[in-house]
């Protein structure tokens, strides 16, 4: 969707756009996922510009809605996609950028938006023993449907959203036996209260200090589920907003996770430890034999071979600059869809892609563009608007 929204807010502008697509599909990584995903966040608010998802979607729109929205996106906008194209690596050119792509001619652009996604690969822990045990191990990006596990002894491992769906579709799915194994336990709230999308009260307690944010999120938890702790699942270690800014990761939006729990349908376990055998080793030393297990593990960014040579990155692998920004040692080049926050990410690739499109569109009628200044350890402010105090400057 970042790739997407930002061409098509380039070409509004008068530039000629060629996305390079991987794949061989409009919304290549929506249509890997499980056929239950849905968004978390509203439609009308996780839409790109200039164009709503349809109101027969609903307040939140399936896997299937969002890859009809993002062809029909593409569509209206006439976009340029060369599809089977992956970029392999950026240099710097003596009038823009030399796209390096595997197996092809390299590309030239004055611009580059790089915009591949903030759960581009996959990630399965490197268990100690994984590669002997003869049951089924697979990533939840894998996962489609409860179908192949009917009567079967599964372990999902995670506790983010990925976790929490597969659990509740092999549970409603017919899976003969569901645990889920954690290592931290995670906050949790549904997507409404009341017919009240909680997404609302998010942009009120972002504005919060975390500590009070935090508390906030306790009590409504409590609130709203009672004691989990009785179920096997204790009180998160961190509050809400203190986990998401240490980690990046979200709460749990429980679709109906916490009623399986309840109804004694799915055990939760401590982590993995290791595999022997066919045993899967827990942290507590217990040893279990599942027939599969499912990793809700999460995603890397995987921006290092692209361009992790042009000290673009922070320590976590991800860009230090996103949006209008543009690096000091990389002036030109663009990240989109990079960042999160609690009340939803799709809404800031909006953003973005508009302040993307008129900050290239500025630098091509010859004002200086707006340009970070690298700080030690990647850390950086996130204002835009004052020079000094956000780190930016302008490009002589």
């Amino acid at each position: 969707m970042a790739g997407v929204g930002a061409a098509a807010m380039l070409r509004r502008r008068g530039f000629d756009v060629l996305s390079l697509e991987r794949s061989d599909s409009i919304g290549a990584s929506w249509r890997a996922r499980y056929d239950r995903l849905h968004l978390n966040t509203l439609g009308w608010l996780s839409a790109l510009p200039g164009q709503r998802f349809p109101r027969r979607h609903g307040p939140y729109p399936s896997r299937a809605a969002v890859i009809e929205y993002l062809e029909a996106y593409a569509a209206r906008c006439d976009l340029d996609i060369r599809f089977r194209t992956e970029a392999a690596r950026l240099e710097r050119a003596s009038a823009g950028w030399t796209v390096h792509v595997r197996d092809r001619e390299p590309v030239s652009a004055g611009w580059v938006v790089v915009a591949t996604g903030f759960d581009r690969e996959p990630v399965i822990p490197a268990w100690p023993g994984r590669e002997r045990f003869s049951g089924e191990i697979a990533h939840g990006a894998h996962y489609r449907n409860a179908q192949p596990y009917q009567g079967k002894d599964v372990l999902v491992v995670g506790a983010g959203n990925t976790a929490s769906d597969l659990v509740t579709d092999l549970v409603e799915g017919g899976a003969g036996r569901v645990r889920i194994a954690i290592r931290t336990p995670p906050n949790i709230f549904p997507r409404r209260v009341n017919g009240l999308p909680l997404q609302y009260s998010a942009f009120v307690y972002e504005l919060l200090p975390p500590r009070l944010f935090d508390m906030s999120g306790f009590f409504i938890q409590r609130l709203l589920y009672g004691d989990l702790s009785k179920h096997g699942l204790p009180r998160a270690p961190e509050g809400v907003q203190s986990h998401f800014l240490a980690t990046c990761h979200g709460p749990m939006v429980d679709e109906g996770f916490v009623r399986a729990l309840k109804a004694g349908k799915v055990e939760v376990l401590p982590a993995v430890e290791c595999f022997e055998g066919d045993d899967v080793v827990l942290v507590d030393g217990r040893r279990i034999q599942p027939e599969a297990v499912l990793a809700g593990t999460g995603y890397r960014r995987a921006l290092d071979p692209l361009v992790g040579h042009l000290g673009v990155l922070t320590h976590t692998g991800s860009p230090a600059v996103h949006g209008a920004e543009t690096h000091a040692d990389a002036p030109g080049l663009y990240f989109i869809g990079f960042i999160s926050r609690i009340s939803g990410q799709l809404r800031l690739m909006r953003g973005d892609a508009r302040r993307i499109a008129q900050a290239v569109a500025r630098e091509r009628d010859g004002a200086r563009p707006f340009v970070r200044v690298p700080k030690p350890a990647g850390r950086f402010s996130a204002s835009r608007r004052t020079g000094r105090r956000s780190g930016l400057a302008a490009l002589p």
